[in-house]
């Protein structure tokens, strides 16, 4: 897979002073203004043509904009899912913190009776 996406520069229009990044996806060139990281907004733009290009070659569609509209779906689904994932992953996360919690609150007052009780109840004699 060739991509023009290696031929991005980033430029500084004279009466912004935010810069221009151009980018290629999907043989179109586009100018972004961005006072946004340069190699991130590359790097997303890399990803979406890639995206593109992928989806364009298991379908039959050559109309650019429903290739789009098609990557647009899939990359919101990787997001909805990982967020899923995120979500769960903090909620075990959570609930494992909170027994971890209650075990050290048994443990500390069993010490905590030991200590106090354990040297009243010893004598000699």
């Amino acid at each position: 897979m060739s991509t023009h996406i290696g031929q991005m520069q980033s430029s500084m229009e004279a009466t912004s002073s935010s810069p221009t990044i151009r980018v290629e996806i999907y043989n179109q060139t586009d100018n972004i203004r961005s006072d946004g990281d340069t190699e991130y907004i590359i790097q997303l733009a890399e990803f979406v043509d890639s995206r593109m290009r992928e989806i364009s070659s298991g379908t039959l569609t050559v109309d650019s904009l429903k290739v789009a509209i098609l990557a647009a779906l899939h990359i919101a689904d990787e997001l909805h899912r990982l967020k899923n994932m995120h979500e769960q992953a903090d909620s075990q996360l959570a609930a494992r913190s909170a027994e971890c919690a209650e075990m050290l609150d048994r443990l500390l007052k069993v010490r905590s009776s030991v200590d106090q009780g354990g040297a009243g109840k010893l004598s000699l004699g």
